[in-house]
């Protein structure tokens, strides 16, 4: 039996719904149900979960966002990616775990033409990637299993290409710095990783398409795919950072709870980020999707 949380989310329900492809007895645990197996309510910001009779539990639970500094949000967040990691560790009591954190963990001062999964942690940019990376510590502190996807899309994405989609304004499309390339991980590729790794041995583990993408044309082909009609504009990254930095400033000092621009994602779109994922591909694990396959299934 197999433990699912977050499954009424993105990468969860995917999940859930590949193990149960794949046959297994699915449990959901999150605040709603997920789109198959048993339900069992859990609050990641609270409690702990119901895991008796699992025998496997993949964490796909999350709080996603850019969150101002300070903001209660970011509270909120640290209460679901640190706090109820380390509640659902103890529940697990010695199950195997697999953990789904963020290459946001990895150091955004040093170069990332290729990260291994040896690159330092620390410098996260925003309340996502320091609690996403204190959550995957105790993670593997206890034994489990982690994998870093970056910036998963697929069907049912509701932030990474609805977000950027957002951003089209009077048919332009505005970037930071020039073009650069980057590792994107399909929803597809995650979900079967998280069913193969919890027979790998613990650590970390990076996860993505099999081939990075150069951002320009990745963007031109998803607003294509929309039919969105935009040209795409750089803009020089100091003046892109200075933006960022006043608006982090504005949503602080405001009720905003989320900057319109934050450094981080300026420095996500701005910087080649390639993830090496010769490690999870030793356990035997081959990424199948492309950007590609989604995109064509959006044009229907």
């Amino acid at each position: 039996m197999i433990a699912v949380t977050g499954a009424s989310g993105f990468c969860g329900g995917h999940v859930a719904r590949a193990a149960a492809a794949d046959g297994a007895q699915v449990v959901c645990l999150g605040r709603r149900p997920g789109p198959v197996g048993e339900h069992r309510f859990w609050d990641a910001a609270s409690g702990a979960p119901d895991l008796s009779g699992v025998d496997v539990v993949v964490h796909c639970a999350a709080a996603v966002g850019d969150p101002a500094p300070g903001s209660r949000a970011e509270a909120a967040m640290r209460a679901v990616n640190v706090d109820g990691t380390e509640r659902l560790l103890r529940a697990a009591g010695g199950r195997p775990v697999v953990w789904v954190s963020s290459a946001s963990v990895y150091d955004p001062r040093l170069g990332r033409s290729l990260v291994a999964e040896d690159h330092p942690r620390g410098g996260q940019l925003n309340a996502y990637g320091r609690t996403k990376a204190a959550g995957e510590a105790l993670a593997l502190a206890a034994g489990a299993v982690v994998l870093r996807p970056r910036a998963v899309y697929g069907p049912g994405d509701t932030q990474l290409l609805p977000r950027l989609l957002s951003r089209v304004r009077a048919g332009t499309l505005l970037l930071p710095g020039p073009d650069v390339r980057l590792s994107l991980t399909a929803v597809e590729n995650l979900a079967d990783a998280c069913l193969a790794a919890a027979l790998w041995p613990p650590g970390a583990y990076n996860v993505a398409d099999a081939e990075p993408y150069g951002r320009d044309e990745a963007v031109r082909e998803v607003l294509r795919a929309h039919g969105v009609r935009a040209r795409i504009r750089h803009l020089p990254l100091g003046v892109a950072r200075t933006a960022a930095r006043v608006a982090e400033a504005l949503a602080s000092a405001g009720a905003g709870a989320e900057p319109a621009l934050s450094r981080y994602a300026v420095d996500q779109l701005a910087h080649s980020v390639v993830l090496d994922t010769s490690r999870a591909r030793s356990r035997g694990w081959s990424p199948g999707r492309t950007l590609e396959d989604h995109l064509r299934s959006v044009r229907r």
